[in-house]
């Protein structure tokens, strides 16, 4: 049993360190065209880096194998090797260059080049998750902590000064609605045991809410249920 326990960390342990190998041998790469990238049009170079990694797990995935495809954008292919609704991409680079006209030619995306510098990957990760790119809620997130674990904002030459913006927390405002009263229209020979009962309460408890001296009611009395 203390074998097999052993066996299975060890074998964790190695998948766990060959797919870091393969990331940072994925970074290193592909960093020089996604700085590239990032002085032509001012998007961040971790930010490019992290979504090619985070969509083609460092490029190992199959789209990314067969079709040179890193973002996980969709469309034709002429692939015959797989079946896919992937596009395909001659090289990996034309992939990247993609990825940059993808988002400059969605109005969900294009605006955040106005918005945002070279610099604030945050802000990058959360504008693009908000576009639409990804289902998950959790993406931009998974995206973050990428560029944090492989330091990946080292490729974005950030000036010695430079302060990262404070993303102010979601705040969120109570209902100005005010909560409704639920009320009990007194019949006709009703009391306030009769209705205590059919309400599951008690005739004390309605006492109390209603601020009753008497149990006495009259039919088109409204009490407080």
């Amino acid at each position: 049993m203390k074998k097999t326990f052993l066996l299975s960390v060890l074998l964790f342990t190695m998948a766990f360190a060959k797919a870091q190998s393969n990331t940072e041998e994925y970074i290193a790469s592909h960093a020089e065209h996604a700085q590239e990238l990032m002085r032509t049009h001012d998007i961040p170079a971790s930010i490019i880096l992290a979504i090619a990694i985070h969509e083609s797990a460092a490029g190992t995935s199959k789209i990314a194998r067969y079709l040179n495809n890193h973002f996980g954008v969709k469309g034709e292919n002429s692939n015959t090797e797989i079946r896919s609704a992937y596009r395909d991409y001659p090289t990996v680079d034309s992939s990247y260059n993609h990825f940059i006209s993808f988002l400059q030619s969605r109005t969900h995306f294009n605006s955040l080049f106005d918005k945002y510098d070279q610099y604030d990957y945050r802000n990058w990760a959360k504008g693009i998750q908000r576009g639409g790119y990804a289902h998950s809620r959790t993406w931009s997130s998974q995206v973050i902590a990428l560029i944090k674990k492989y330091e990946l904002y080292e490729y974005d030459e950030r000036p010695e000064d430079y302060v990262e913006p404070v993303i102010a927390a979601p705040v969120y405002k109570k209902s100005s609605v005010a909560k409704r009263v639920r009320t009990y229209l007194v019949k006709k020979g009703d009391n306030l045991n009769k209705i205590a009962k059919k309400l599951g309460t008690s005739a004390t408890a309605l006492m109390k809410k209603n601020n009753l001296k008497s149990a006495a009611l009259q039919p088109g009395q409204k009490i407080k249920i």
